[in-house]
């Protein structure tokens, strides 16, 4: 036993020692990609990404989640739509008589939006998968005001008050649910708070620089609040805390004085928003609760179910007074009439209803051919938001919905969840009253599949309209677009070709999206003559990360340059709490262009478009993770908003240590050759080598009869340096280019083997590796003279 204790003890402190966080804190959900300061492991470096298009950026390329309309201002008599969607983005409409223009784009977010609610009038909140609420001017050019990250998981809903300006809660699948006083939380901070707040804790707005988060309050067993200690100072929102699962859906009175509270618990529960005090838990639902409304007075409420009910509450009598069994499945999205008198709803089942809530008369309105997402009366229209990257605008008349049932179609809606599912097996489905929307608002299609290619360089994609297309990323563009084809069309893109994985993509944002780590993404190297370069050496490698980040950040770096000229300022030397060049000198070796001129050159093949500009997203030693289009970056964001190695390598030409960059092989005469035998041991060459060089080796040996003196003294394979380097290379034929030597006039022509199959001179080491050879041990060459 006194055995057993020591070693316990022994392990324990190993695990403190290296997780030093165990010993004080819980274990929680990170968000972030870089490890605790303080720690000693090996340290996840954040990563880099870019989303690229090439269509209309003001229209959505995924679902709409959310909807939110504004009044008619007073200045124009305008009223705006805001939508928000699963790419990531919000875009405010102008709605006019003749249709409606997109007259902004929102972009910070990370991930999908989730939910968005006007707020006073002139602020736009929304929340994301990313696990942030951000507070946006809704009325400017997309500028975020604060960014909160209080959430440690998907923030799902959102809900504000419509008689008081500043009230929002926000709710997410930690189960927490925060209400927010929006005038506290984003007046201006004190230098005392924003001092407090260190480099892991702050938030970022729309052009990433640093702002404090907010730290929180919690609401205890005996429903006190309390303050964490150990957040800085500033404002602290309300935590209703008492939510054990996720939480879908949210709701508030006018006044903001009550909050209703649904999710996966099954239960509606019932706050006093201004102290997060629980007043009461409401069971009737048989599966998750994913939409909710209050009446302006707080007396009633309405809630929608995966268990394809809707239910009408009676806060006051703390029971269900009336459920409607209206839907064939889940009810995702309710809005009702002003008076409270009629629900809209939809969902899963494909189909927008009305229903009367004293009669329990209902009518079908429309059917769509997605599932519907959320809904916004306007006037007597009522906007419709789809899995689609569309939004629709059907007739609803919100005014006199009696009118609706006027027009005949109507049932009564049921009060058990499988009436609705035996009417429709019956063949009583009713029929819709409307078959077209009156206006609507297009999206263009989210791409759903992809392929990298592995040449490395192209991704072929196909879109939910079925349409293939072919992607250069290092350039952001489709240069090929081959309409609606199968997407096997990939086999016929073959290239047998080896190129490192230095990339990633994904497709959740409905475009293409690159994600870049270090010091993997720097594993890619190719000729300049095979890039078409002809501005450097054909025997110049290119790393192929290095030159994307340099097109990436050309806008970025030139806005830089003309704030703090061409020599490097304290900013442009990234002075910070931690330097990047002491940093990384241990860690990195230097890689300098020869020509200072085209250190920042941004060639051809890696030139991004400034008409349909990638966004990118990322985060620094400071701000947490943001979005912006590249042509949107001014030239002030520095290591607080980027990774260091990014700047590193753009600022200091400096790359990481890299593995696997050289192949080892072996060079032996064909069995049976009578070619003499020019090495002994083995040799070392950089993976993108061609077999033309090996073969002008062989060429050389043979003719010169010289000593292996093109071997370094780690017998590294050296062709293209002095002493031992060709002064020719081969053309794609395998001629010499003209200024031949005498001696290599007259040279043999060498053929070079692998598994007794003849190698092309174009073919690289590591193509020979992965597609001849196809063994784990050191590559065997062999060489004959042509007709031998």
């Amino acid at each position: 036993m006194v055995r057993v204790g020591v070693e316990v003890r022994f392990l324990l402190s190993i695990l403190l020692h290296y997780c030093p966080s165990l010993g004080n804190s819980a274990m929680h959900r990170v968000g972030s990609a870089g490890n605790a300061s303080n720690s000693v492991r090996p340290r996840k470096e954040k990563r880099l990404t870019y989303v690229l298009n090439d269509a209309d950026c003001t229209k959505h390329c995924a679902g709409v989640n959310c909807l939110a309309v504004s009044k008619p201002s007073e200045s124009d008599n305008c009223s705006y739509l805001f939508t928000g969607s699963r790419d990531g983005t919000l875009k405010r409409w102008a709605l006019g008589e003749e249709g409606a223009t997109c007259s902004t784009t929102f972009e910070s977010h990370v991930d999908w939006v989730n939910d968005a609610v006007l707020v006073g009038g002139n602020t736009l909140v929304s929340c994301s998968s990313d696990t942030t609420v951000k507070a946006w001017d809704c009325f400017s050019d997309g500028t975020c005001t604060r960014t909160f990250r209080q959430h440690t998981d998907y923030v799902t809903c959102l809900a504000a008050a419509e008689k008081n300006r500043n009230i929002v809660a926000s709710g997410g699948l930690g189960g927490e649910v925060f209400i927010w006083d929006l005038e506290a939380a984003l007046a201006p901070l004190t230098k005392t708070s924003e001092a407090a707040d260190g480099d892991s804790s702050n938030g970022t707005n729309g052009s990433g620089n640093s702002l404090p988060v907010t730290s929180l309050r919690t609401i205890s067993s005996s429903n006190s609040i309390t303050s964490h200690t150990n957040q800085p100072q500033g404002y602290v929102p309300i935590a209703a805390k008492g939510h054990k699962e996720s939480v879908y859906a949210l709701a508030m009175n006018d006044t903001g004085t009550l909050l209703v509270s649904g999710g996966t618990e099954k239960a509606v529960r019932v706050w006093d928003s201004r102290t997060g005090t629980k007043m009461m838990k409401l069971r009737g639902h048989t599966d998750n609760i994913r939409a909710l409304l209050l009446d302006s007075t707080g007396r009633f409420c309405l809630s929608g179910s995966s268990d394809s009910m809707i239910r009408l509450w009676d806060l006051g009598q703390q029971r269900c007074v009336h459920s409607y069994a209206v839907h064939t499945d889940s009810v995702w999205a309710l809005a009702s009439t002003p008076t409270f008198s009629h629900v809209y709803s939809g969902g899963r089942d494909l189909s927008l209803y009305l229903t009367d809530l004293s009669t329990r008369e209902s009518v079908l309105l429309c059917t769509k051919e997605h599932p519907i997402q959320q809904l916004a009366l306007h006037d007597d229209g009522i906007w419709v938001a789809t899995t689609d990257s569309s939004v629709h605008r059907w007739p609803s008349e919100g005014l006199n919905p009696d009118k609706v049932f006027q027009r005949g179609g109507s049932f009564l809606a049921g009060n058990l969840s499988f009436s609705r599912a035996r009417a429709s097996l019956e063949g009583s489905t009713p029929v819709p009253v409307y078959r077209d929307p009156t206006f609507t608002i297009g999206g263009i299609p989210g791409i759903v599949q992809h392929e990298i290619l592995n040449n490395r360089r192209h991704v072929l994609t196909k879109d939910n309209a079925g349409s293939v297309k072919l992607w250069e990323i290092t350039r952001g563009v489709v240069i090929e677009d081959y309409g609606q084809v199968p997407f096997e069309k990939k086999e016929e893109l073959f290239e047998m070709v080896s190129i490192p994985a230095w990339f990633t993509a994904d497709t959740r944002l409905g475009s293409l999206s690159i994600h870049l780590d270090t010091p993997q993404c720097f594993s890619a190297e190719m000729y300049s003559a095979d890039l078409n370069i002809t501005e450097k050496a054909e025997d110049d490698k290119i790393n192929l990360a290095r030159e994307t980040l340099k097109g990436l950040l050309a806008h970025w770096l030139a806005k830089k340059k003309h704030r703090f000229g061409s020599q490097p300022s304290a900013n442009g030397e990234l002075s910070s709490g931690r330097d990047i060049s002491a940093r990384s000198i241990t860690l990195s070796r230097v890689e300098v262009d020869g020509n200072a001129e085209n250190d920042s050159m941004v060639y051809p093949p890696f030139e991004f478009s400034t008409v349909s500009p990638p966004s990118i997203i990322t985060e620094g030693s400071q701000s947490g993770p943001w979005r912006k289009k590249i042509t949107g970056l001014d030239g002030t964001e520095d290591e607080k908003d980027f990774p260091w190695w990014v700047l590193d390598c753009i600022l200091h030409n400096r790359l990481p240590p890299r593995e696997h960059t050289k192949c080892s092989f072996y060079l032996h005469p064909c069995e049976g050759s009578a070619a003499q035998i020019l090495t002994q041991g083995k040799l070392s060459a950089p993976r993108i080598l061609r077999i033309h060089k090996v073969i002008n080796y062989v060429v050389e040996k043979m003719v010169l009869d010289k000593p292996l003196d093109s071997l370094s003294g780690d017998g590294t394979f050296a062709p293209g340096l002095p002493g031992g380097q060709l002064q020719h290379s081969i053309v794609g034929d395998g001629s010499l280019r003209s200024g031949l030597k005498p001696w290599q006039k007259l040279k043999p022509s060498i053929e070079i083997l692998c598994n007794n199959q003849v190698l092309t001179p174009e073919m690289s080491l590591a193509t020979v590796r992965a597609y001849i050879w196809k063994k784990s041990e050191d590559l065997v060459l062999n060489y004959r003279v042509s007709g031998r």
